[in-house]
């Protein structure tokens, strides 16, 4: 049975897994590459020649920075069986070669009702991919647990995508710092839109679509990005 310091050094590799190596990691985490190798590894006392014990303190600010929930780290999840309320077993996941992908949440981002996104027909709710899939399709994202899926809505950016077709986004991009395609709000709505810098009037919001004029973010109105979008795919129906 492992002890609560090798089941933390086993999921700090499970956070090295997703950030996609030791150095991401330890960026991720706030600390230099060395010191979250020597949290993973265990090193030794010079004392006592036993690997040395996380502090509780210290478990705590890493699940904070990693994004996970207070107490992750201290549980098994290598070999914790899932609890599933319909009685079903669930599949088998392998955390080392599969990542999920879920849904980017709007609610609660301006109170009970979220943000509007116009003409959004569903959503689609999660993508299990595997790694090598990711490696191979996504370029650009940050790490692991900052990409989700939001589910394209409205005409604007036809042909780019269509309504109802998935993007997955790097939500770890809260600002614009070059011009490329986000998702964002202004006020209580949504928007995809290619975003470019104009000097000396803010930012410009650009349709693929040509009906659909380009139009003016400036420093009056409330504007906040939830991400930057990486991939899109088009569908078509046959």
């Amino acid at each position: 049975m492992k002890d609560i310091d090798q089941i933390r050094r086993a999921n700090l590799r499970l956070i090295e897994q997703d950030a996609g190596g030791p150095s991401a990691a330890a960026k991720l985490l706030g600390m230099a590459p060395a010191q979250f190798m020597n949290l993973r590894d265990g090193a030794k006392d010079s004392k006592t020649g036993k690997p040395r014990g996380m502090r509780k303190e210290t478990a705590r600010r890493i699940e904070a920075a990693a994004g996970k929930s207070p107490g992750w780290l201290d549980v098994d999840h290598d070999s914790a069986v899932e609890e599933v309320s319909s009685g079903l077993t669930p599949l088998p996941h392998d955390r080392s070669t599969s990542v999920t992908i879920s849904q980017y949440d709007t609610g609660g981002r301006m109170g009970a009702a979220g943000v509007e996104l116009k003409d959004q027909p569903g959503v689609i709710e999660s993508w299990r991919v595997s790694r090598e899939w990711l490696e191979k399709n996504v370029r650009g994202y940050s790490h692991v647990d900052s990409l989700c899926i939001v589910t394209g809505f409205g005409d604007s950016m036809r042909p780019m995508y269509n309504p109802g077709d998935p993007l997955i986004v790097d939500a770890s991009v809260k600002a614009v710092e070059f011009d490329a395609v986000y998702f964002f709000r202004v006020g209580n709505e949504g928007f995809i839109k290619r975003l470019q810098r104009v000097p000396g009037k803010g930012l410009l919001a650009i349709s693929e679509n040509n009906a659909y004029r380009d139009w003016v973010i400036d420093s009056t109105m409330e504007f906040e990005v939830f991400g930057r979008v990486l991939k899109v795919w088009r569908s078509e129906d046959f």
